[in-house]
């Protein structure tokens, strides 16, 4: 029987741990007045409505640039619209909301989900600190696995094509094609929601403004790739920016990484024998959610919340995800990428080591490696039948 604490279980106290931490970051930046990224994100609603280009700098509003596609400046409307103390707090606790609601949807017992949500629970904080999207992007993400696995290709396209045309990362979702039961059906609806998702911003700008912002857009980010690359940067805390910095080579190309990433990643994919595996289509969402961070010039501090998602998830999906072996890569999950960039951290090694060298994704990287290598060679479908599998993962 589950014990119980004011009659909530332990399950339902994480979750509302989750919405504690967005509220409490959202008192502790907006009565700072420390609010710059959602003031970027509320603020593209008021320029697309102005027809302004999205981006440039305004330095009398917000501090950095706007690197989203045209499409947020509609989705962001909910929380642009209200006062901005009640947006901002509809934007914190939307973010809690997102990530409690794709981990609800995995096929995990509750008390592997508790154990999820409490596992990413410091990368969590650490996006919601700088109010970021990026909670939302996992939840994207594992949520249009989820409702390609329940057959419903209608939305889980949407939130494919949406959040591909919000921030990219997303486009990865397409990869799950393959795992649908009714492939025609997936096809027919990405190529209905794209012409509409594309089209969908001119409800309050123009056509002309929205084709001239993704071009405008397409442009930011190849500058912002550009920027990101520097030995001394707050981003680039991934594959390449590893070996620029421990090689103090700003000059390596990212084009042999990515491909070499897309090789690993698209192998497997070719292994059709082992598609009714319900843990190898969990495991390629899992590495799906870590490569988009790991193999990306933009990945910061923040951004590791899609990327721990997926290190864990892939632990919990184990018939026994607390072996001697997942402990060491969870603590060295928990402490260097978690809390290697904050001031749980002593400067000295903060600064000259786990900033100067990437270290925060190193973990990442060397569970990406682990992953990939059993995906490339590990035969799933001997392990247990699929009805004992799913015993496994939904009991355990």
């Amino acid at each position: 029987m589950t014990k119980k604490f004011l009659g909530l279980n332990g399950y339902q106290w994480t979750c509302i741990l989750y919405v504690a931490v967005a509220i409490f970051t959202w008192q502790l930046k907006y009565f700072r007045h420390i609010d710059n990224n959602y003031l970027i994100f509320r603020d593209s609603w008021y320029h697309a409505r102005a027809q302004v280009n999205l981006y440039v700098a305004y330095p009398k509003e917000y501090g950095d640039i706007y690197y989203y596609g045209p499409l947020f400046t509609l989705f962001v409307a909910p929380f642009a619209i209200p006062p901005e103390a009640a947006g901002f707090f509809l934007w914190q606790v939307a973010n809690a909301l997102a990530v409690i609601l794709a981990v609800n949807m995995l096929p995990l017992y509750q008390k592997r989900k508790t154990a999820m949500l409490l596992l990413c629970a410091i990368e969590f904080a650490n996006a919601i600190f700088y109010m970021q999207f990026n909670p939302m992007i996992a939840a994207v993400i594992i949520i249009s696995f989820m409702l390609v696995e329940q057959g419903k290709e209608r939305w889980a396209t949407l939130l494919i094509v949406a959040g591909t045309l919000i921030k990219l990362y997303p486009v990865v979702g397409l990869a799950f094609f393959l795992f649908s039961k009714n492939k025609s059906k997936f096809i027919i609806w990405t190529l209905i929601w794209t012409p509409i998702m594309l089209v969908l911003p001119m409800l309050i700008s123009s056509p002309s403004f929205v084709i001239q912002s993704y071009h405008q857009w397409l442009a930011a980010l190849s500058d912002k790739s550009a920027l990101n690359t520097g030995l001394n940067t707050s981003q680039d805390i991934c594959v390449m920016g590893v070996v620029r910095r421990l090689t103090g080579n700003i000059n390596i190309p990212n084009m042999p990484f990515l491909i070499a990433a897309a090789i690993i990643f698209v192998l497997p994919l070719l292994r059709f024998s082992q598609f009714k595996s319900y843990k190898f289509r969990l495991q390629i969402l899992a590495t799906s959610l870590i490569m988009v961070v790991i193999f990306s010039t933009g990945a910061e501090h923040p951004t590791f919340i899609i990327a721990v998602a997926g290190a864990v998830l892939w632990m919990m999906i184990q018939e026994k995800p607390f072996t001697a072996g997942n402990i060491i890569l969870l603590v060295l999950l928990l402490v260097i990428t978690g809390l290697g960039l904050t001031d749980a951290m002593p400067k000295p090694i903060r600064q000259d080591i786990i900033a100067k060298y990437s270290v925060k994704a190193w973990p990442c990287i060397l569970i990406w490696l682990i992953i990939s290598w059993e995906l490339l060679f590990k035969n799933f479908v001997s392990e247990k039948g699929m009805e004992e599998e799913r015993v496994v993962l939904v009991k355990s």
